[in-house]
């Protein structure tokens, strides 16, 4: 597959952004957990969920924001202010807005070929991590 222009990635929707952005997100979560070592199936999930929770990407957010540059600010605020989507009951609305916008962050990062800025970035989200 062939990476996409920064242009023809902004001309997506926050929605698009975000579906595809959940599963990069999700990738390196479980990459992340992989790396700690072996573990019983049952924690891995436990694991795996925490991370992946509305709650915990929103903490991310904060901790991203002020490090990103003009593009990436654009796409969270728009991740941000997304509208049409159906927000889990196990999150307030802030929250899940501001997942939303991780989430389209990565797809964007992702769809355009900017992995080593997504490592770096997921440097930042698992920061959340080892604080709680």
């Amino acid at each position: 597959m062939k990476n996409l222009s920064k242009t023809e990635a902004k001309r997506l929707s926050p929605a698009v952004l975000a579906f595809y952005g959940d599963s990069v997100y999700e990738l390196y979560v479980r990459r992340h957990i992989a790396e700690l070592g072996d573990r019983p199936s049952a924690e891995l999930h436990n694991m795996s969920v925490k991370m992946a929770r509305a709650s915990f990407q929103a903490a991310a957010f904060d901790r991203l924001q002020p490090v990103l540059d003009e593009d990436e600010a654009d796409v969270l605020r728009r991740g941000r202010n997304a509208t049409g989507l159906r927000q889990p009951r196990s999150s307030s609305s802030a929250e899940y807005h501001k997942a939303t916008a991780v989430e389209a962050l990565f797809g964007f990062l992702s769809l355009t070929g900017s992995e080593e800025r997504l490592e770096e970035l997921f440097g930042i989200v698992l920061t959340e991590e080892t604080k709680g």
